[in-house]
């Protein structure tokens, strides 16, 4: 099994997870009903964050907390939430990649939903 290498591997780590998430029973609510994401929309720009994290690309430009916190004033996110989104995300990555750059989006994964929660409680 190869480890992430650059945006092509992005793109199906993302697309593949996403396909899950959409129809998790636990979260995947967030996205189909509270939300409505737009994946043709919405897959292009995570990627471009997931890049720039892993990679060191200057590709995303935003701010990923206000989306969250609107998303949050619509419907509460809890732990259990992240912890799900979290498991979902990793488990995704075991199933495509091994290697250097899949355990470090695993770890950021981690402290990117321990880092989101804290700032939608405090906003």
């Amino acid at each position: 099994m190869n480890d992430i290498q650059g945006r092509a591997d992005i793109d199906l780590l993302i697309e593949t997870f996403y396909k899950k998430i959409m129809v998790d029973e636990e979260i995947g609510y967030f996205f189909t009903e509270v939300v409505k994401l737009d994946l043709e929309h919405h897959l292009p720009k995570i990627a471009d964050f997931w890049e720039t994290t892993l990679f060191h690309q200057a590709k995303y430009k935003g701010n990923p907390i206000t989306p969250h916190v609107a998303m949050h004033e619509k419907s509460p996110m809890t732990q259990a939430h992240f912890d799900r989104w979290v498991k979902v995300f990793c488990d995704t990555i075991d199933d495509l990649f091994a290697g250097a750059k899949a355990e470090m989006a695993k770890q950021r994964a981690h402290s990117i939903a321990t880092v989101m929660l804290i700032k939608i409680k405090t906003v």
